[in-house]
């Protein structure tokens, strides 16, 4: 069971669920109309970011599921600007809602669902990376930010 929760997009769900309850609980329209629009241009970019990494690793056929062992390394597309374009997307998706809810108090969860992501998930898959993939994973690393 706890494996079901452990799961980057069930972090989300529950950062933005927590955001929507500030929200409701303290409402003070700070960002109006700018927020919603660039709120809403944030949670775009951000499902379009992780729908091109999702993308990246069907081509190159190797699974999307964190902790799953990929067959590739992928290094093409989005990969190139950001190691992790799917957790990007998804901090992207949580400020973003930040600022259509006019939330700013919520803007503090995005360093603790960073940090989450960080330890829980990106630690051990860039260590089963450098494993499987040696060099060639050490050399992209190298290149291409974590996150951005």
């Amino acid at each position: 069971m706890i494996r079901l929760i452990d799961w980057p997009p069930v972090w989300l769900g529950l950062c933005l669920a927590v955001v929507l309850a500030m929200a409701r609980a303290v409402p003070v329209p700070l960002f109006g109309v700018a927020g919603d629009v660039g709120g809403g241009f944030l949670v775009v970019a951000g499902l379009l970011l992780m729908a091109l990494a999702a993308w990246e690793m069907v081509r190159a056929r190797t699974t999307v599921i964190p902790r799953r062992a990929p067959s590739q390394l992928v290094t093409a597309g989005v990969f190139r600007l950001s190691r992790n374009p799917i957790y990007l997307g998804d901090s992207l998706i949580l400020i973003g809602t930040c600022l259509i809810l006019d939330c700013a108090l919520g803007l503090v969860l995005l360093p603790v669902f960073v940090w989450i992501i960080n330890t829980r998930f990106i630690e051990g898959e860039e260590a089963g990376l450098s494993r499987k993939f040696g060099n060639e994973y050490k050399d992209w690393s190298a290149a291409v930010r974590r996150w951005i």
